[in-house]
């Protein structure tokens, strides 16, 4: 077994892992770090989905880094925010800092050595890599890429077609021509389907039931007037970040403090498109809140557009089971079709299932309380980057990495190894809550995993507020001595 070592390990080369490394070589240029990776490349996400019109559902200039400049689209495909990132990587030197293909296992902390021995199997040839780090950055997300969450119907080894999942779209997948239905309503549905439907007999969209959706053109009127005015790039992707950060506040506080209206105003555009060709209330009122769960925005609207065109039919309704022919509905209907694409979410990973271990002890991360949403009761020097929801993932990304750094700095000025968070005397009967608020934001891939997530209080700094604007005053400014974290100064 080969061993490795190094200042700080980074697990994952997606989005988050690309921006930890930024931050780390940026301003913590004296630690020596590197990265873990299990696929065979840099893009985490956007390397794994390769499903058609594959695209982010968040706007690029807050979905991009603070300090790489988004110039294109608002709405962006995988294939540029690929590119995107691969300027990234190129920029900061990543791709000799990284291992790809893979797979950690394991992570055992040592009190003694004050280290984590992390363990990963590479792909090529099964052999155990082990790699030797003060401090352990995970970033690899929060869903499981190897499948998606498929549920299981009755009679579906009945059904004489192919079914599919896009988070393992297969690259010689035929569907021209064919009629295609797409279970699901999220984001991925609301993405896959415009981009089918052109090239398909017919394409239906079932939902058991709907999503909010927001309907936009794929531009940004203030970032194109400042580039008429020759602004320079660096000054409009931060203007523009700012605005479109106030509007989903806006938004945000609107939808907690007047639902109804939201509801409404979002309904509104739909209803004059469509109300002469379907029920509106029935395939585009969700029974949640607005921003109970996200708000899939639609660039130029195609969805719509495909429906008004009649290429595409939404159907409202439960999976009684499969046939020869295609879906049985609980009402009777059977929507005969060739393809069934399963556009119904994924399995949350809980920091990547690695077996972690404090000194020979296994934890259970569900009985851990987090530290402001990143770190975890009896778990020393190691952070996981749980993005936002609501606004971009990556928002988060860069908050964190400069929490990180300056936390690295903390530990040198106070001569200690490392930082664990441990609950003061008093807070024993403090409320365990769940990782994310029901009553906040509940999909179904996050109710479905909730029992294994950790805990958090009830006050700061043992909350996960998902808070941007909250996590970007606190954060920066957060007591690194206020007897949340401690500090061991033994040295290995």
């Amino acid at each position: 077994m080969s061993s490795l070592d190094v200042d700080v390990l980074i697990v994952g080369a997606g989005i988050s892992g690309i921006g930890a490394a930024h931050h780390l070589a940026e301003q913590r240029p004296e630690r020596s770090f590197m990265i873990l990776e299990s696929q065979d490349g840099f893009g985490g996400t956007w390397r794994t989905h390769r499903y058609p019109g594959i695209r982010s559902d968040s706007d690029l200039y807050t979905f991009g880094y603070r300090f790489k400049p988004w110039v294109g689209p608002p709405i962006a495909t995988g294939e540029q925010i690929m590119a995107y990132l691969d300027e990234v990587v190129a920029g900061d030197r990543l791709s000799d800092r990284v291992l790809f293909g893979h797979r950690v296992v394991g992570a055992e902390w040592s009190s003694d050595e004050q280290r984590w021995s992390v363990r990963a199997v590479r792909g090529a040839d099964g052999a155990t890599v082990e790699v030797n780090a003060a401090f352990l950055w995970m970033c690899q997300g929060y869903y499981r890429h190897e499948e998606g969450y498929t549920p299981t119907w009755p009679g579906m080894e009945r059904f004489t077609g192919r079914i599919v999942h896009p988070q393992t779209w297969p690259e010689d997948l035929e569907y021209a021509g064919r009629r295609v239905v797409v279970i699901g309503s999220g984001a991925t549905a609301a993405t896959l389907v415009p981009a089918l439907s052109p090239h398909c007999a017919h394409v239906t969209m079932l939902q058991r039931s709907p999503t909010f959706f927001i309907a936009r053109d794929n531009a940004n009127d203030v970032a194109d007037m400042l580039r008429l005015l020759e602004i320079p790039e660096e000054w409009i992707h931060e203007i523009v970040r700012r605005k479109i950060l106030f509007d989903m506040e806006l938004l945000y506080q609107v939808a907690r403090d007047y639902p109804d209206f939201a509801r409404e105003e979002l309904l509104r555009p739909i209803r004059e498109l469509l109300g002469e060709r379907i029920d509106v209330d029935r395939h585009f009122n969700p029974r949640y809140r607005p921003w109970q769960q996200r708000i899939a925005a639609l660039p130029g609207g195609d969805l719509f557009h495909e429906i008004d065109q009649g290429r595409v039919s939404v159907v409202t309704d439960e999976i009684d089971s499969f046939v020869d022919e295609g879906i049985r509905l609980a009402s009777g209907e059977v929507l005969e079709c060739d393809l069934i694409v399963t556009a119904t979410g994924f399995d949350v990973s809980v920091l990547g299932d690695v077996d972690f271990r404090v000194d020979g002890a296994a934890v259970d991360f569900s009985e851990t309380v987090t530290y402001r949403g990143m770190m975890f009761t009896g778990v020393p020097n190691m952070v996981w980057v749980f993005g936002y929801f609501r606004n971009s993932w990556t928002l988060r990304v860069d908050l964190i990495g400069d929490f990180v750094c300056r936390l690295l700095g903390y530990l040198d000025e106070l001569g200690a190894a490392s930082a664990t968070p441990v609950l003061p005397a008093g807070l024993d009967a403090m409320p365990r809550l769940d990782w994310m608020d029901p009553e906040n934001f509940n999909p179904g891939y996050l109710a479905r995993s909730m029992r294994r997530l950790p805990r958090q209080g009830d006050r700061d700094p043992w909350r996960h507020t998902q808070d941007y604007w909250t996590e970007k005053v606190d954060l920066p400014a957060a007591d690194l001595d206020d007897g949340a974290l401690v500090y061991d100064k033994r040295r290995a």
